[in-house]
């Protein structure tokens, strides 16, 4: 384009001479420079063109960025609740949960979470037995507290407790483009002033980052949002009230959970709200209804591809 450019204007400067031009001269001139201008035309074209080009190129490469960093890979979890160790028999949960870890770590899944309930009795023997048998998980385990650790009612003393043993009683951890938030249930069934309001802020905060980040969200914790239907009435033990399950449930729908996960039930509580998956999941050591004890293994394909299966141990 430079040469083209040079040529153009050396060409003009002569034919713009003042010296005797022979005849045909100035038509020679401005066929020429028509040549030299029609070049010129087609190079800035070309140039126009390689311009738009590279920049499709960029645009593309930062849009397939972009969905390598929200790509969603293919992995499996485990979910156990209710090990609640002395429930049936010390020895007899024990023994369960031995092996449960046996066969979870057959499975090779990426991680475990425990839907609450570690202990039937929170004394030295049960917690350090059920923290005993946990570390022989070859994966990673996460906790949420039910209420069994808790109380029903929670109270700065069970709180400071739960987490000088256990660590935090909610937060949240991201595994291959999901958002797995693992929140204290206790403090929506029976709130406790100061602590409660904490956990709601940091709740939706954590859900509002989640979907900020087109990250798909599996809530973890303790306590059925609801047994049968999403306007039941509250049960003293077994569901949230009313209007904090509303709450909840629109917070929920709004912010992209795929999943709320449970336990707390003794048997298989399932229920689909507009398309999330509410599972609380039997004991992994007695249920109340006579249903073998055992775990829960997810398998996640795709967001739109989530599915769990449970595994009786006996």
């Amino acid at each position: 384009m430079h040469a083209v450019r040079v040529a153009q204007d050396n060409f003009g400067n002569i034919c713009a001479g003042s010296f005797h031009k022979p005849d045909g001269w100035t038509r020679k001139c401005e066929k020429f420079t028509g040549r030299l201008a029609m070049q010129s035309e087609m190079g800035n074209r070309r140039c126009l063109n390689i311009g738009l080009i590279f920049l499709l190129l960029a645009v593309s490469l930062a849009m397939a960025a972009t969905q390598s960093n929200t790509a969603k890979e293919a992995f499996s979890f485990v979910q156990i609740s209710d090990t609640q160790l002395g429930n049936g028999g010390y020895e007899h949960d024990v023994n369960l949960f031995r092996k449960a870890v046996e066969r979870i770590n057959a499975l090779k899944p990426d991680f475990v979470v425990v839907c609450g309930d570690f202990v039937e009795d929170f004394d030295a023997r049960s917690v350090v037995g059920f923290e005993e048998i946990r570390s022989k998980l070859t994966v990673p385990s996460y906790l949420t507290p039910g209420n069994h650790e808790l109380y029903y009612q929670p109270t700065p003393a069970t709180l400071s407790r739960y987490r000088k043993i256990f660590g935090n009683d909610y937060f949240s951890f991201k595994h291959k483009g999901y958002t797995f938030i693992i929140a204290d249930s206790q403090l929506w069934k029976s709130p406790l002033k100061g602590e409660t309001e904490k956990l709601d802020a940091w709740f939706k905060e954590t859900l509002k980052e989640a979907k900020d980040a087109n990250s798909p969200v599996f809530v973890v914790q303790h306590i059925a949002l609801y047994l049968k239907q999403p306007d039941e009435p509250e049960d003293p033990d077994y569901n949230l009230s009313a209007a904090k399950r509303k709450e909840l449930l629109a917070l929920m729908e709004d912010y992209g959970v795929v999943a709320v996960l449970g336990g707390h039930t003794h048997k298989n509580v399932i229920n689909n709200y507009k398309g999330i998956q509410l599972v609380n999941t039997a004991s992994v050591t007695q249920n109340d209804d006579n249903s073998p004890p055992g775990f829960r293994i997810w398998r996640v394909e795709s967001p739109k591809s989530i599915k769990h299966e449970f595994v009786p141990l006996e």
